[in-house]
């Protein structure tokens, strides 16, 4: 009886061990599925729903240098980044922009700063790792080389067409170029509604 139950425990346990060594194959197929995702918002605005209204209303008085030209932006010097938002004629947000501005940060930011506002829907803010805008949004649509005040950047370019028309159409995502093994970094992120 003993002997039995002594086989029929061998048994259990090469039976778990084969699906615990099977598990790793089955992850290793999905992770191989292309992830691909859509985004709705930047900076906690959507553009073709949201109006300028609602972006003073969360970040309070912009800069407006460039008003007349239906633009407005703002500053966050914490987190050296800036906010760029273009609208039409009904004020309605076409494009929203988060950048990375020129200069370092303030130390008079280091006991106040708090999380970056200004991020995506699936949390992408400025100076995250490439890999982290392909691990949210799988591989871009096309990948180009660019510049912008003579760095030279990386332009990833992802097109949400295929959602449908009631989301934003395009995201484009600036970053440095891979050095020394080390991926690039997110200095621009541009979500707009009709395509660029």
């Amino acid at each position: 009886m003993r002997s039995w139950r002594s086989g029929s425990l061998l048994v259990a346990a090469l039976v778990c061990g084969a699906a615990v060594a099977q598990a790793p194959q089955k992850s290793l197929v999905k992770t191989n599925v292309a992830h691909k995702a859509y985004e709705l918002t930047l900076a906690g605005l959507r553009p073709g729903r949201d109006t300028l209204s609602r972006a003073k209303h969360l970040y309070k008085s912009s800069l407006d240098p460039l008003k007349d030209q239906g633009e407005s932006n703002w500053e966050d010097a914490c987190h050296a980044t800036s906010l760029v938002v273009s609208y039409d004629q009904n004020r309605t947000i076409e494009t929203i922009r988060v950048m990375r501005m020129q200069g370092s940060i303030s130390t008079d930011c280091f006991d106040k700063v708090k999380p970056d506002p200004w991020r995506t829907g699936h949390g992408l803010a400025v100076d995250n790792t490439e890999t982290k805008v392909v691990e949210l949004y799988g591989e871009p649509d096309s990948r180009s080389p660019s510049t912008k005040d003579g760095q030279p950047l990386e332009l990833l370019y992802y097109a949400f067409d295929w959602v449908g028309p009631d989301v934003p159409q395009v995201m484009e995502v600036l970053c440095t170029v891979e050095k020394d093994g080390k991926p690039g970094r997110v200095v621009e992120i541009t979500l707009a509604a009709p395509s660029l």
